[in-house]
């Protein structure tokens, strides 16, 4: 398996931190991996994804979002909508190397942005999402006590994951416009909805949306104890391992 690291241009003219995991043999398909809200290409589960696919012969990019991460530009400019352009333009640096994706792997909002993206990527053959909201604006959640602050003076800082993070006001508007039932509705693609029952985050209640709407083939699979970040490496193998099996019907 072979790494290489380089940098693309994002949606606002930033420059964007990528990594493109090859196999070692002919290159079977591509998956373009969408990392967690406020995370990194380099957390474990990106990691553990990525390697495993590159294993079964897959060339898959994962990057860090606008101003998260190792690539350029600020967070506090970024959206949901600056996500999924960001999103489309992984896409075009992974065609430019490889090929169009064959594969979308999002976590958490990640998998939001994904479901929000795909209907720009018709090349798209199949999609897995790993504890993702139904609706973007669930992220809102992880700051309520800093709401009022971000409506009132137009941006707060805010704690996630124990980073602070400076979050505007049009952050929230962005989200809280988003609706992904219709993209969900007209996926036409294979889904794969990985959810942790006790998810303490993103609640279970989200992936039976998703895939309640989402039309066949579709496929459900419980992480059982998981945590939502998939901290755990054998919970990151295990689903790994688990979107490498499901993905080969489709491809």
């Amino acid at each position: 398996m072979a790494s290489t690291r380089f940098d693309f241009t994002g949606y606002d003219g930033a420059g964007l931190a990528a990594l493109l995991e090859m196999p070692e043999g002919e290159v079977r398909a591509t998956a373009l991996f969408a990392h967690c809200f406020t995370c990194s290409k380099d957390i474990l589960a990106a990691r553990l994804i990525a390697r495993t696919l590159a294993n079964a012969g897959f060339a898959v990019l994962r990057f860090d979002f606008t101003g998260l991460g190792n690539s350029e530009g600020e967070f506090a400019n970024t959206n949901f909508s600056s996500n999924i352009m960001d999103l489309r333009l992984a896409a075009l640096a992974l065609a430019e190397r490889v090929s169009t994706p064959d594969l979308l792997i999002g976590h958490s909002l990640g998998g939001a942005a994904v479901l929000a993206a795909a209907k720009y990527l018709p090349d798209v053959k199949a999609i897995a999402t790993i504890g993702a909201p139904s609706d973007p604006a669930h992220v809102l959640h992880n700051m309520q006590t800093s709401l009022g602050d971000i409506e009132q003076k137009g941006e707060a800082m805010v704690t996630l994951a124990g980073r602070s993070f400076l979050v505007q006001k049009q952050f929230l508007e962005d989200v809280r416009t988003q609706n992904l039932d219709e993209a969900i509705l007209n996926l036409k693609r294979a889904l794969l909805v990985l959810h942790a029952p006790a998810d303490r985050v993103v609640g279970i209640e989200n992936a039976a949306h998703i895939f309640a709407l989402a039309k066949h083939p579709k496929s459900y699979v419980s992480l059982d104890d998981a945590d939502h970040l998939l901290i755990q490496p054998n919970d990151a193998q295990y689903v790994a391992n688990v979107i490498t099996a499901w993905v080969s019907r489709y491809l």
